[in-house]
């Protein structure tokens, strides 16, 4: 959706996975491989985020290299940059919305859900086991599927547990430790007919 604004996927997920990884420096090829895209493209991107001042470049000696190595050029996001704070708003904006579409869609297509929770990533409490619980009679195919697809949008990977209600009963029972870790944790509910 948002690489249309940028004008380039490429451009979008690079800025994504800097301002999430804020203040870590990345030497081309680290990034080139997070965000899947060939390295020159990577290259042209960078070059035009050190220009608008939303990246900064070192040089730095890897630590293992012997003396008279060469220094190697690491980036990282500008956090004192006047872009920064408009830039991470947005991508959080985004985020939301990606966000939105996928609890749409996971209510849709899913299967017949009884308990649908968010937790972990979606709401920035990574203490969590998980990011999204669901409870009922699933469509587990489906749902891999959905969840496949976001990753690639949300730029992190889905920690996802699906459970038949009779596991569920059964794990809650036992007072399991993950179900209690889960419960533990900041979390949403956005279907809940077992009244958890």
């Amino acid at each position: 959706m948002l690489e249309q604004f940028f004008g380039s996927k490429t451009r979008y997920k690079l800025l994504q996975y800097l301002v999430r990884s804020t203040g870590k420096p990345f030497y081309v090829r680290e990034l080139a491989r997070a965000v899947e895209t060939q390295l020159n493209a990577v290259r042209r991107e960078l070059e035009l985020f050190i220009k608008l001042g939303l990246v900064e470049a070192e040089n730095v000696r890897p630590k293992s290299a012997e003396y008279g190595a060469s220094l190697r050029k690491y980036y990282r996001i500008n956090q004192e940059s006047i872009l920064y704070p408009e830039i991470k708003s947005l991508l959080a904006k985004v985020q939301i919305l990606g966000e939105e579409a996928l609890v749409k869609e996971i209510k849709e297509k899913g299967g017949k859900i009884k308990l649908f929770i968010l937790t972990g990533h979606f709401t920035n409490d990574l203490r969590s086991p998980s990011d999204i619980l669901l409870v009922g009679t699933l469509k587990e195919r489906t749902l891999l599927k959905i969840f496949a697809d976001y990753e690639k949008e949300l730029g992190f990977s889905i920690r996802y547990t699906l459970m038949s209600e009779v596991e569920f009963k059964d794990r809650r029972q036992m007072m399991d430790k993950f179900l209690f870790a889960l419960f533990e944790t900041e979390n949403v509910k956005v279907v809940n007919e077992l009244g958890v």
